[in-house]
Parts: C-alpha cells; sequence; structure tokens
C-alpha cells in the first residue's frame, strides 16, 4: 500500500494549514489507494521541542520515520514574516539527509495574505531540494480566508491548483511505484 506522510506545520489548533494537508492527502489517497499518517507538529511540539539530535523522543522518532519511509509528503506550513514554521523546519532538520532522496514531495502554504505566496517557491521548494526530494511542479499557496470547514477552498483558482497538484502527486506515486516493481 502506498504510504501518504502529510505533514502539517503550524502549531494552531485548530489549523487551516492541518485542514489543507489533510484534504490534499486525502484526496490523493483516494486516487492511488494510499493510506495517509498526519504528522502534526502541534501534536509533537512537546517533544520536538525537547528534540536536538536523534534518536528523538518517541512520538518524534516515529513520525520521522514515517517521513523517512513515505512514499509521498505532503508538506503543508503557515508562513510567517516570508518563511515556515520554525517547528516544522526543526521537525524537517531532523529527517536523515539521505532519506527523501527522489522521494515526490507535495508543497502547501498558508498565510494570512498574498504578500506571502512566493515563501513555497523561496523557502520550501529549497529546504526539500536539499535533500534531493523532488519537489512537484505545482506548489499551492492559499491565503487563510479562503479556507473553510474541512480544508475546502473558497477560490476557484486556488482550487483548480489544488487539483493539478493532487493529479502531479498521484502520477508520482505511481512512477514511483513502478519503479519499485
Amino acid at each position: 500500500m502506498t504510504s501518504i506522510v502529510a505533514i502539517a506545520g503550524s502549531l494552531g489548533k485548530p489549523s487551516r494549514t492541518r485542514l489543507l494537508v489533510e484534504d490534499v492527502a486525502r484526496r490523493v489517497a483516494a486516487r492511488t489507494s494510499g493510506a495517509v499518517t498526519l504528522v502534526d507538529v502541534a501534536e509533537l511540539a512537546p517533544e520536538l521541542g525537547r528534540s536536538f539530535s536523534r534518536p528523538a523522543a518517541e512520538p518524534v522518532e516515529t513520525a520521522l520515520a514515517a517521513i523517512e519511509k513515505a512514499d509521498l509528503i505532503v508538506a503543508g506550513s503557515p508562513i510567517y514574516k516570508g518563511s515556515y514554521s520554525g517547528f516544522f523546519k526543526h521537525l524537517i532538520d531532523l529527517v536523515d539527509y539521505r532519506a527523501l532522496t527522489g522521494a515526490p514531495v507535495a508543497l502547501l502554504a498558508t498565510g494570512g495574505s498574498d504578500r506571502h505566496a512566493l515563501a513555497v517557491e523561496h523557502q520550501m521548494r529549497p529546504l526539500f531540494a536539499s535533500f534531493d526530494a523532488l519537489t512537484l511542479g505545482t506548489a499551492v499557496f492559499v491565503v487563510d480566508r479562503d479556507i473553510g470547514a474541512e480544508g475546502h477552498v473558497a477560490d476557484e483558482r486556488v482550487r483548480a491548483r489544488i487539483e493539478t497538484l493532487v493529479r502531479e502527486a498521484s502520477s508520482a506515486v505511481a512512477v514511483r511505484s513502478s519503479a519499485a516493481a
């Protein structure tokens, strides 16, 4: 079964970022017969904040193992002052740099205004490229006010980008599965 790991990089509860990441991961899972594992930094925060190296605290180590073995990563973070959240970065800093080589990564971000939209390209894409991960061509930034209940996005153009991202992610999973077989 395809392993899809959805990383929600927000400390907020409730979190629009988490809703968006879960929605995208579920949609890809439905197309690929995959199973979704959610890694939520808000739930890991106490242990993550005390983890400075590997092996990390048990729930963090479990999350890292899931990330490192994923067939697809759906990574999302809120954007604060032009970059991803600190806890999101701290989690990713603990990932084994060799583990994500060739792994497809779908990039998502949320923020208070469109002024933060390029953070996906200028911050998140280079972060995962440093692991030699395969960041998908389409990345999605969503303004907070456009995310409704259950992660549904109000803006029609953004919904179309999300659909493109879901298609790309599903195709990347199929290619990765074929290569493994």
